[in-house]
């Protein structure tokens, strides 16, 4: 089947799905202790002190407990894991909702770290910095030209709030290095992409992950949106890998009437836990509907399968990841933290949606090639559930658990071959770097169409556009016949436009141009409007 390689770059996402999960933190004296007169313990403490002692080599027994413990939370389930001193503050920043920094999102382009944008109100926009410039020096530190990776370019930008960072900037037109002085400062770090309405009715709010200020950000979008008009709501959790367990019931309670339940926790040393909806919510009386797809994880899931299971709302677009599993963080001091599984969740029917973990942990988290394999990415006839998976919900409809939210509606992906190079080319990056370098050379010109709406109303995707476009897919030896380049043709535009908005206005630019090739999205439009 062609198409089965159609989004590779959801792969990767998945790869790391393990950092966004559906947490717990613990305190920071939160570490187990070891049972007394566990033979076992007794073992393992025995095999370390002869290695210590004994071994023919010299070995770093430190190095050698870390391997260990990784080695067996790996093979307990796969998102147990623990986590090493220098990597703790980057994994939980995600969730914390902010971190310390210059206030820019950055790429590395022909080995140079260029500006993408920057933060509205952030110590780079305040110092006079720009999108599409390039840093040349930080500090005495050549970067352009270095083989920069992404990680050297974090740790010399981030640091301590109000230390100072010294930035060399080459800018188009410009001959000479601009020299900028930043003051860093706290850097939110938003889970909500875009809320913006469709039309007179329907509002859209996308959330990317589940941190500490997801609620609070979802809250102020809806109030937002309601001034507006809005009066039906399409929450987008596609690709979003969960995060904390509470934002997810808060979101879920916006939603829900008093005392629905939301979901339950339950593990071997965990006692059954229920969590209900508890207040009057925002959105408790009007149409809603969630988008889930196979990157939706977690606490997404949390959310999709509330809502299901109340029957409230309608779930549209594909079968989610299936990650049903809770962890807890525990503090282990200087040598890092744990993040241990500790007990499963459950939708309020009593579904369990952990899909089956029996092999390696990559296998697990690239379980999607099988669903492009089997034909389910592609057809909903392809998905078989055992009777002993289903469940019915208080108004009757039939719900099925063991891995991952089926939606209500399914809507698959395209199994057309004619669709083969364009979503080649689109997976290659080809159009996403040229829609880049032609923001690049023609900034600011772009910036002249003065805002988004006026940009796709008035930019036109030329043919020759269209033709160095397939120059560049030839580079990289990808090749289409007349057919395929014709659809590719018709397919290339509002994304091109899109990923051009994007670069010049930023990221709440894209949704609103792409939305008519979101055919999940579309789906859900006319489902809004039949019940309206």
């Amino acid at each position: 089947m062609k198409n089965k390689f159609l989004k590779p770059v959801i792969y990767a996402a998945i790869l790391i799905v393990g950092v966004y999960l559906g947490i717990y933190i613990a305190s920071s004296n939160g570490i187990v202790a070891t049972p007394k007169g566990n033979a076992n313990i007794s073992l393992v403490n025995d095999v370390f002190s002869l290695i210590d002692k004994e071994y023919v080599d010299t070995i770093n027994i430190d190095d050698l407990q870390k391997k260990a413990v990784t080695h067996v939370l790996e093979s307990m389930d796969p998102h147990s894991e623990y986590i090493e001193p220098s990597i703790l503050n980057e994994v939980n920043e995600n969730l914390y909702g902010s971190f310390d920094g210059i206030g820019v999102s950055f790429r590395i382009e022909k080995d140079t770290i260029t500006i993408i944008e920057t933060i509205k109100g952030g110590p780079s926009e305040k110092v006079g910095i720009l999108a599409g410039d390039r840093i040349v020096y930080v500090g005495d530190s050549l970067v352009a030209g270095t083989k920069v990776t992404n990680k050297t370019a974090m740790s010399l930008l981030k640091g301590p709030r109000k230390t100072k960072v010294n930035v060399k900037i080459k800018r188009h037109g410009v001959s000479d290095l601009l020299d900028f002085t930043i003051t860093r400062d706290v850097i939110p770090t938003y889970s909500l992409d875009v809320a913006y309405m469709i039309d007179d009715n329907i509002g859209f709010i996308k959330l990317s992950k589940f941190s500490q200020t997801t609620h609070k950000e979802f809250v102020n979008a809806i109030k937002k949106l309601q001034k507006e008009g809005m009066t039906q709501l399409i929450l987008d959790l596609r690709g979003n890998t969960g995060g904390y367990l509470g934002e997810a019931v808060g979101i879920a309670d916006e939603m829900l009437r008093d005392n629905n339940l939301i979901v339950y926790t339950e593990g071997e040393h965990r006692d059954r836990s229920y969590i209900f909806a508890r207040h009057r919510g925002l959105w408790e009386d009007k149409d809603v509907v969630v988008l889930i797809d196979e990157g939706s994880a977690s606490a997404s899931e949390i959310v999709a399968g509330a809502l299901q299971d109340n029957d409230r709302g309608t779930i549209i677009g594909r079968r989610s990841f299936g990650k049903g599993l809770v962890q807890e963080q525990f503090d282990l001091g200087e040598n890092g933290a744990l993040r241990l599984t500790i007990a499963r969740y459950y939708t309020p029917t009593g579904r369990c949606i952990q899909k089956p973990f029996s092999g390696t942990k990559e296998e697990y988290m690239l379980e999607e090639l099988t669903r492009y394999e089997t034909g389910e990415m592609f057809s909903i006839d392809s998905i078989h559930f055992a009777d002993s998976l289903k469940y019915i919900t208080p108004g009757g409809k039939t719900v099925y658990g063991g891995g991952g939210i089926m939606p209500d509606i399914y809507v698959p992906l395209h199994n057309d071959s004619t669709r083969y190079f364009f979503n080649k080319m689109a997976n290659a990056g080809v159009l996403f770097q040229y829609a880049f370098d032609y923001s690049d050379t023609h900034r600011k010109e772009l910036l002249n169409y003065g805002d988004a709406k006026t940009f796709n109303e008035k930019f036109v995707f030329t043919n020759t556009m269209f033709d160095e476009l397939m120059r560049r897919s030839e580079e990289k030896k990808i090749k289409g016949n007349k057919e395929e380049i014709a659809k590719a043709r018709e397919l290339s535009e509002p994304l091109f436009k899109a990923y051009v908005a994007r670069n010049i206005f930023g990221d709440e630019a894209f949704y609103p141009i792409y939305e008519p090739m979101d055919e999940i999205l579309q789906e859900a439009i006319k489902e809004l409007k039949v019940n309206n």
